[in-house]
């Protein structure tokens, strides 16, 4: 990383304006379903997708449409817009967690878009043992709350302050969970700073890059391809992403 925790700006005002671009990649999206299908299927294991702030399960819709057509067993959040950690928030996504898992018989995979991506690592910490692998989307997990254009946005929503952290809800945010974590992220994104958004790699952690608006990342073409890419691992046989061929083209290295 180039800056510390403390010292990470939010993006720029550019950067925020050209937000408005995820409207052309959704449009981007549905004009790269016929590549999107050759993604591999899954093994039909669960997968919870958790929305962003003051986002609900429609933000998340075509994620989980077509995750939904490559086998997983999908399911929103259920909990209408996501205001952040208000009373009773934390409970019933844990309730969610148990509820998926002893119905499929099965650990559970967490996608997680921007705050969604926070509440998915901590679940991680809390569950492990429900839990397959971590996907993040854009997530500042690593970075000062401040380093993001919403976290006023968060503080009126939620009513709490962006910087106060819940030991009882997995401790501190920038240590990894205990599972296989992919922490997805953007340069270019317009309201976290892209440094708080990267994992270091290790064992089972790792990062990807994609070419991605903050707001449109839940439906970029490269970041829908690369979720069900790691989705379709075996339990058990996690490797990091593969570059090689084709997908460096799409796919930058994250630490150049």
């Amino acid at each position: 990383m180039t800056a510390t925790a403390q010292t990470l700006r939010p993006p720029s005002r550019t950067l925020m304006f050209l937000e408005g671009r995820a409207i052309h990649e959704f449009g981007a999206f549905l004009g790269a379903l016929p590549l999107l299908s050759l993604a591999p299927r899954g093994d039909g294991h669960p997968v919870l997708v958790l929305p962003g702030l003051v986002a609900s399960d429609a933000s998340t819709r075509a994620l989980r449409t077509f995750l939904t057509s490559k086998g997983y067993a999908v399911s929103g959040w259920r909990q209408g817009r996501n205001y952040g950690l208000r009373e009773g928030v934390q409970h019933a996504m844990v309730d969610l967690v148990e509820e998926l898992s002893d119905t499929h018989g099965r650990k559970i995979s967490l996608v997680g878009w921007s705050l969604g991506g926070l509440y998915a690592r901590q679940l991680a910490k809390m569950m492990p043992e429900r839990v397959r692998q971590v996907i993040t989307l854009g997530s500042p997990f690593a970075g000062n709350p401040r380093s993001t254009n919403a976290w006023r946005v968060y503080e009126w929503a939620s009513g709490r302050k962006s910087d106060e952290v819940d030991p009882r809800f997995g401790g501190e945010l920038a240590v990894p969970p205990p599972v296989p974590t992919t922490a997805i992220f953007s340069r270019t994104d317009g309201v976290c700073a892209w440094q708080g958004c990267m994992e270091k790699s290790g064992a089972q952690t790792e990062s990807i890059e994609v070419e991605s608006s903050h707001c449109g990342m839940g439906h970029h073409p490269a970041v829908v391809y690369a979720v069900a890419d790691r989705l379709a691992q075996k339990e058990g046989q996690w490797r990091p992403f593969d570059r090689s061929g084709w997908r460096s083209l799409a796919y930058p290295d994250p630490h150049r």
